[in-house]
């Protein structure tokens, strides 16, 4: 039987979920939660993807994000890679870690994703330990769990700089959301929970939303299967905001002062080069392997070894600042 086909389009906000295989552990202690958050961190940067929630269970991930340049596949199958090699490695073993393909629901940007908020957040007290315990006492362990972006969108912690919190918080208040406001809507939900949103979420394959909503996205999920049955993964429309890689070679050539043979051109340490990598995946949207050929490496290993150098010197020294007038160059073009 063939996948189903994943909805894609740009600006999508999706319900992101995946779990450990047979169910099984996959995350060990903290290490391996700090890893994750830190590949997290380091695709939704390269794939310019807005992550708004985040959550880490013993067996099983939620995420809510939105791409704006319709590259879900790459941002979670880059993703779930760094960590399955990691956690392989660390803990001597091999194979899958997850379970199946990760599920991917389209949210409308309304009040359900407000409501989808409060249950993501809400999943370290939904064990059947916690669910016996008083509100008070279930609030007193969600505030306490660190491996959530609760406490950062409630102010009971620093916020980390990769999540956005303004899109969900201010609908709260006509707007005028704050931390407070936002963690007693959510701590609410602890005494009184929502029956109807539950029943809409339980029932939910392909989206969350109102019923409008949801047979519209499963009247273009069917037109999909029906008119590109081959692929995989399909999307509603182009996206407009991947930028031509002769553009960014060129932008790279000019903020550096080198020619275009000489960016190609195999130098010890030549951080022109590992700037083009770095940028024509980010901004060109090209996988590893096709930034191996326009700049004339041998594989994408080693294009992702100039990534890795470019994101170690971008914020040092003189290479600060080469990268802010890059950033200056893709803002305004």
């Amino acid at each position: 039987m063939s996948r189903p086909l994943r909805l894609l389009y740009p600006g999508a906000i999706y319900h992101v979920t995946f779990r450990g295989i047979e169910r099984r552990t996959i995350f060990r202690d903290d290490q391996d939660r700090t890893r994750m958050l830190k590949a997290m961190e380091e695709m939704a940067g390269r794939h310019k993807v807005r992550v708004y929630l985040v959550c880490l269970m013993t067996n099983h991930v939620h995420l809510l994000l939105e791409t704006p340049r319709s590259n879900l596949p790459a941002f979670m199958g880059q993703m779930l890679t760094a960590y399955t090699v990691y956690f392989n490695q660390r803990h001597r073993r091999v194979g899958h870690l997850t379970q199946g393909r990760y599920k991917a629901q389209v949210v409308s940007g309304d009040e359900y994703l407000l409501k989808l908020s409060r249950y993501i957040h809400l999943n370290p007290v939904h064990t059947k330990e916690d669910k016996s315990l008083p509100p008070a006492d279930r609030a007193k362990r969600l505030r306490a769990y660190r491996w959530s972006t609760y406490r950062g969108y409630a102010g009971r912690d620093r916020a980390w700089r990769w999540i956005e919190y303004g899109p969900v918080r201010t609908m709260i208040g006509h707007g005028t959301g704050s931390a407070a406001d936002y963690r007693r809507y959510v701590e609410a939900g602890l005494a009184e929970g929502d029956e109807e949103f539950q029943r809409i979420y339980r029932g939910a394959s392909l989206a969350v939303g109102s019923e409008a909503f949801r047979q519209d996205v499963e009247r273009r999920h069917t037109k999909l299967g029906l008119n590109r049955p081959k692929r995989e993964d399909v999307s509603f429309r182009r996206t407009l905001d991947r930028r031509n890689p002769e553009a960014v070679l060129d932008a790279v050539c000019r903020v550096f002062g080198v020619s275009r043979d000489a960016l190609r051109r195999r130098q010890r340490g030549a951080a022109s080069r590992a700037a083009a990598c770095w940028y024509l995946q980010t901004e060109g949207g090209l996988t590893q392997r096709e930034v191996a050929s326009w700049m004339g490496l041998g594989s994408g290993a080693a294009v992702g070894y100039q990534i890795k150098r470019w994101r170690a010197m971008s914020g040092k020294g003189p290479f600060a600042a080469v990268a802010a007038k890059l950033q200056k160059v893709w803002d305004h073009s």
